[in-house]
């Protein structure tokens, strides 16, 4: 069933937990993932990255998300992850996401204040709900970063709590130590810092970049107070070695053959994925 972030999230503050957020790009990702939380009974977020606009237009992709997030067995929430502009934003709530993830990172802290209040104005219209990120979570899925480019890029506490209360967001992402996409050396998480933020803002906090983290890191992350983990370049990595593997295997004469074995592989990670979050 389609229900919202704060919905989901919820359910993550009252087990004490995490849920898993996943950007799928495709219908095999998107099967997977609605596959995995199903067979665990489990809320999702799946999303839509707008930088995958150019894998997949949102207008393809995003009808598929909810109708399928409607059909599913269990709550799934459907997000546009990483919106960069309004435009954008007002597509994906018209075709029916639950919530919407506006990233002004980038910009100075009155223009992203700026940005995102136009954002929450905006979903308000359509009883959605939004993420927004002040520090910067920095990388790009799909390429590798040193992690030592993460130091200055922190989310600094008392300027988070200010950021909530001068836009109204419902969830908050904050750069603690993480990067998007692989990492080229081990991560160092902040973990009083993600204590501090969650004392001072009290809202669900994001951690992005939550690939390739070791399970004991990320799972006391959670108990720091993490609430929702993006989750994408290592599932997705997942299904290209299992067509890899598949492809050394034997002689595959079908395309669907390939798919079929990615899906079972990304299903596998997510379910991975999906237990370490719930702190199993």
């Amino acid at each position: 069933m389609l229900v919202s972030m704060n919905q989901v999230l919820k359910s993550a503050v009252d087990r004490q937990c995490c849920i898993g957020a996943f950007d799928t790009p495709n219908l095999e990702i998107l099967m997977a993932v609605l596959g995995a939380a199903e067979k665990r009974n489990e809320p999702v977020i799946v999303q839509h990255a707008q930088l995958h606009e150019c894998e997949i237009p949102i207008d393809v992709i995003g009808p598929i998300m909810v109708r399928m997030a409607e059909d599913a067995l269990i709550p799934v929430c459907v997000m546009l992850d990483h919106g960069e502009d309004i435009a954008y934003v007002k597509k994906a709530l018209s075709l029916g996401f639950s919530a919407v993830m506006i990233d002004g990172s980038s910009l100075s802290y009155e223009d992203n204040v700026r940005l995102t209040r136009e954002v929450t104005t905006l979903a308000k219209e359509y009883n959605a709900d939004v993420e927004a990120e002040i520090g910067i979570v920095t990388g790009h899925e799909g390429r590798v970063f040193d992690i030592r480019d993460v130091s200055e890029a922190y989310t600094e506490p008392e300027l988070a709590a200010r950021f909530v209360k001068d836009t109204g967001i419902d969830a908050l992402a904050a750069s603690v130590g993480t990067v998007h996409g692989f990492y080229a050396t081990k991560p160092r998480l902040d973990f009083q810092r993600i204590r501090r933020i969650r004392e001072l803002t009290g809202v669900p906090l994001v951690m992005h970049g939550g690939s390739g983290i070791s399970v004991e890191d990320t799972q006391k992350a959670i108990r720091c107070g993490i609430r929702k983990i993006n989750y994408f370049s290592y599932m997705s990595n997942a299904g290209v070695k299992a067509v890899k593997e598949l492809l050394e295997e034997k002689d595959v004469k079908y395309f669907h053959e390939l798919a079929n074995a990615a899906t079972l592989a990304m299903e596998k990670d997510v379910l991975q994925a999906m237990a370490m979050f719930a702190l199993d």
